[in-house]
């Protein structure tokens, strides 16, 4: 792979991230008129105890904030078909022409995984690290930071499922091989240890093995799906 293709590619994404902000703006318009209902729905699925409001603002920017997430969300399908146009002159060049199947496969992936999190892993996250709470320790909760907790970790899920096609595309233009995959496992699983800590919110031990243990098991999968790529590659080359 070329630096002046990928440079080629950024240029390209460059271009599109102009609609992409219109996208999340108009989403992000539509979505506000139901936030609202959008907070109570995530306060009653994952949460115990009251909201707080530090501040006079705080109230309204979370509701914005809640808003912009949410729309960023539904831009998912959208986003993803920028980023693939934009480096889908890449992958041709190489042979990988599956434009609709990598499309696909990447938002299902994506959205695979913020609902893993959303309906799995945030609860019981959650409700683990209120169980600290005691007679002398209450939790006062800010409306803003646990609209920020469970969105990070939803997008944090929603992109690290991506993983196991990120290693199959890798492996269709031969930047990668099964053999380097596997000699580095011990690396992969530092690296691994080090994205939980960086995008869970808080860096506990539990929360990063909630992201951690999903995040291998998709690396593991990865692996598999470059083994079966190099195996039918071998007849066409041989």
């Amino acid at each position: 792979m070329k630096r002046e293709e990928i440079f080629q590619g950024l240029e390209n994404l460059r271009r599109g991230f102009l609609q992409i902000g219109i996208v999340v703006v108009l989403l992000m318009v539509v979505v506000f008129q139901i936030a609202k209902p959008l907070l109570r729905y995530l306060y009653r699925t994952n949460l115990k105890v009251d909201l707080i409001a530090f501040g006079v603002p705080e109230a309204l920017l979370s509701l914005l904030k809640l808003s912009l997430y949410a729309s960023l969300f539904l831009a998912v399908p959208f986003i993803f078909y920028r980023v693939w146009t934009a480096f889908a002159p890449l992958f041709h060049r190489r042979g990988v022409n599956a434009n609709l199947s990598v499309y696909l496969s990447a938002t299902l992936l994506f959205y695979l995984g913020a609902g893993f999190c959303y309906f799995i892993t945030l609860p019981f996250g959650v409700q683990f690290l209120l169980s600290y709470q005691s007679a002398h320790i209450r939790p006062m909760i800010s409306v803003g930071k646990y609209v920020s907790f469970c969105s990070f970790f939803v997008f944090g899920f929603g992109l690290t499922f991506e993983l196991p096609l990120v290693l199959a595309l890798l492996s269709m233009i031969r930047v990668v091989r099964a053999t380097t995959l596997t000699r580095h496992r011990r690396y992969a699983i530092l690296l691994i240890a080090i994205v939980s800590a960086m995008v869970t919110p808080t860096p506990d031990f539990f929360n990063m093995a909630l992201m951690g243990g999903p995040l291998y098991v998709l690396f593991e999968i990865g692996v598999i799906l470059v083994k079966m790529i190099e195996r039918k590659r071998v007849p066409t080359e041989s």
